[in-house]
């Protein structure tokens, strides 16, 4: 695609740095919190991200009329299960990277173990910003938002899915096994983050809708990670590429090879925008940002 991103690129980028303040006022507040782990929690926040599933999650709240400070709180619980899943990730018992967005990784710049409870912390903070009353005053829908997340970031999603990641190291996989791989490793926290604004609104008839354009966005965007592992540079990734190589790992792309990779991602993004058209021009951004899921470089 070549299209002009830049206004989409603002939009992240302001949405970040807005965000960022969010995430940091939700940090907890105790004389008895380690100094240790709170500058590490920090730093993980500091080192930053696209933003992307918070940002996706707030505009199909604001799609659904859902009121921004409420879709934050849910927005920033998200966020808060990706960075623990980032801080676990990188450690040397799974993905062992010393690098994350550009800097040090968190076992890295601190330990071993603090990265542990980095993300521990984060898990646990997520699931308390759901239960409050702030999130929302129906304890039905806080309840429903709980087990949702909680689904989507365990066994039966983002957890599940990085077991497979790590037996694919030492095991051949199909074409629908590495599909079954990333539906639970990175679509379910997409999935989350695209249902969570129908249970917020309490529009449960519109759950089939997202779930479906997040089933194709969130495919969508681990076809272009891998790309950009095969493609891409340490400098704009902010992280080492063509690991799944030498680890001798199958991805989409190599089983489908690149040129084919190419096309199944935007054929998966023009089917996830045909979603959500009918919602008019409320979607736009949510448009715009489906298509620079594979479009960008890092």
């Amino acid at each position: 695609m070549s299209e002009d991103f830049s206004k989409i690129e603002k939009i992240l980028k302001s949405f970040s740095e807005d965000f960022e303040k969010q995430l940091f006022s939700l940090l907890p507040k105790t004389s008895f919190f380690s100094n240790k782990l709170e500058n590490a929690m920090k730093y993980v926040l500091q080192v930053g991200g696209k933003r992307l599933r918070p940002l996706i999650l707030n505009e199909i709240s604001s799609v659904l009329g859902v009121k921004k400070e409420i879709s934050n709180r849910v927005a920033a619980a998200v966020e808060f299960i990706h960075c623990y899943s980032l801080v676990h990730d990188d450690l040397p018992a799974m993905d062992n990277d010393d690098l994350r967005r550009g800097h040090p990784t968190c076992h890295i710049k601190f330990d071993e173990a603090t990265a542990i409870l980095v993300g521990d912390a984060f898990q646990s903070l997520a699931f308390e910003i759901l239960s409050h009353k702030k999130t929302h005053e129906n304890s039905e829908v806080r309840c429903n938002l709980i087990t949702e997340l909680a689904k989507s970031s365990g066994a039966e999603g983002m957890v599940g899915g990085q077991m497979l990641d790590l037996e694919a190291e030492k095991i051949t996989l199909s074409l629908e096994k590495i599909f079954e791989l990333q539906r639970l490793k990175t679509g379910e926290l997409f999935r989350f983050s695209c249902i969570a604004p129908c249970i917020l609104a309490e529009k449960y008839e519109k759950l089939k809708i997202f779930e479906n354009f997040s089933s194709k966005l969130g495919l969508a965007f681990q076809i272009k990670d891998d790309l950009l592992d095969v493609e891409g540079n340490i400098i704009d990734v902010g992280k080492k590429t063509g690991k799944d190589f030498k680890l001798g790992k199958e991805t989409l792309v190599s089983l489908l090879g690149k040129e084919n990779a190419k096309k199944k991602s935007k054929d998966l993004i023009e089917e996830s925008i045909k979603i959500i058209e009918p919602f008019g021009d409320k979607a736009k951004n949510l448009i715009d940002l489906a298509k620079f899921v594979i479009s960008r470089n890092k």
